[in-house]
């Protein structure tokens, strides 16, 4: 998995980085995505904290600590709620309290979210990375003063990574040390569901077609599409897996095909993907879409499965252009396509071209990569601290 060098991992020992902290807007055991691809990696060299937000229910102010994996600590604040005192003054000492406690020193920082700056600007990181893999400013609900943050973490911050191309374009003007990072695939994981798997008993009854999705089901999803196909189409069945948040679940369409399965662990979805004939990402164009890379997509294609997505440009581009992936925006195209798929009984030459596409997409390709632009900036900022020292034993 560690595909450093024995230079490079020479010269992190020896700049003695041991910790890393990242701060971030997800929860770890909530949906197994980027974050927890690349944290798990990093944890293979450095002790990972990951700092979660609040919750507002405790009878006094805590931290509660617990494993998320090998060398993989999270930690969730828990505050008092309904008082008066600086939450985020509340969270600084709580975090002072975490790095003293559990000695972590010699570490950088990892931020998935700017809103973490104001709780974090008193500890002194080696490193700033910012890992920005959506345009957050653009989701719903989101914090007014998310994109005044988000301009200080840029200033601050050493090297940042973007979550697919059409993000790296938006922000690329902003840092001088800016590298577009798509979202890879674990390609044995999902290769799974190309063999027979044992179905899953709550998607056992449910009569073929079957067209698949999983995710996080939220304002994202042009859920009113796939109401129109399942209407259109009513003997095909429509399987959606994962969490219904920040809309009303009340809000979703209810029709015989529809079948809304719940949240499943990552290790249960090659079963789930192996009894699909269609994957889909069935994604709204908005500007909770406009940036976004769906990971998705990879992994569909890593299990056999074809795919159906509305034109997101990070899926436009490269696996639409490239014959990967059909691009419906509207529910007649969908149903096209989708019958033509359904047809289709010899997918070995598109297989190949999935294949031969995917060869070098791994999370631990991506992690490797990241890790030598990261060896590479901290030894230009010790370069600098140098000479800086040394041009001061000279004043």
């Amino acid at each position: 998995m560690n595909r450093l060098s024995e230079t490079q991992r020479n010269n992190i020992i020896k700049i003695g980085l041991s910790d890393l902290v990242c701060f971030s807007h997800l929860r770890w055991n909530f949906v197994y995505q980027r974050p927890q691809h690349l944290l798990s990696r990093f944890a293979k060299i450095f002790r990972v904290f990951i700092i979660e937000e609040p919750f507002f229910e405790a009878g006094s102010d805590h931290l509660k600590i617990s494993e998320g994996g090998d060398n993989v600590w999270v930690v969730v604040p828990h505050l008092r709620k309904n008082v008066a005192d600086d939450t985020i003054l509340r969270q600084k000492q709580l975090l002072s309290q975490l790095f003293k406690e559990r000695e972590i020193k010699n570490y950088f920082f990892w931020y998935y979210t700017p809103m973490a700056l104001p709780i974090s600007d008193h500890l002194k990181p080696e490193l700033i990375v910012y890992d920005c893999m959506d345009e957050l400013s653009s989701f719903k609900f989101a914090p007014p003063q998310l994109k005044e943050l988000e301009s200080e973490l840029f200033n601050k911050s050493d090297i940042v990574f973007t979550g697919g191309y059409s993000l790296f374009e938006a922000k690329k003007n902003r840092h001088k040390n800016i590298y577009p990072f798509p979202s890879s695939i674990d390609k044995a994981h999902f290769g799974r569901a190309r063999t027979s798997n044992p179905e899953p008993q709550d998607q056992a009854g449910i009569p073929h077609p079957r067209l698949g999705y999983f995710g996080v089901i939220d304002e994202r999803m042009d859920i009113g599409l796939v109401a129109k196909v399942a209407e259109k189409k009513p003997l095909w069945n429509f399987i959606l897996l994962g969490p219904v948040v920040k809309i009303d679940p009340d809000s979703l369409p209810r029709r015989r095909n529809i079948h809304y399965l719940g949240s499943k662990n990552y290790n249960e979805l090659p079963g789930y993907l192996s009894g699909w004939d269609i994957a889909m990402i069935p994604f709204a164009l908005n500007d909770s879409t406009r940036y976004i890379s769906p990971t998705k997509t990879p992994e569909y294609l890593s299990a056999g499965k074809p795919v159906i997505s509305t034109s997101i440009r990070d899926v436009v581009s490269p696996y639409g252009d490239h014959g990967l992936v059909h691009i419906a925006d509207d529910p007649d195209e969908f149903i096209r396509v989708a019958e033509l798929e359904l047809r289709n009984t010899d997918k070995s030459r598109w297989l190949k071209s999935v294949d031969d596409f995917l060869s070098e997409n791994s999370w631990d390709e991506t992690w490797s990569r990241m890790m030598q632009l990261i060896s590479k900036s901290l030894e230009e900022r010790n370069n600098i601290q140098l000479t800086n020292l040394n041009k001061q034993q000279y004043v």
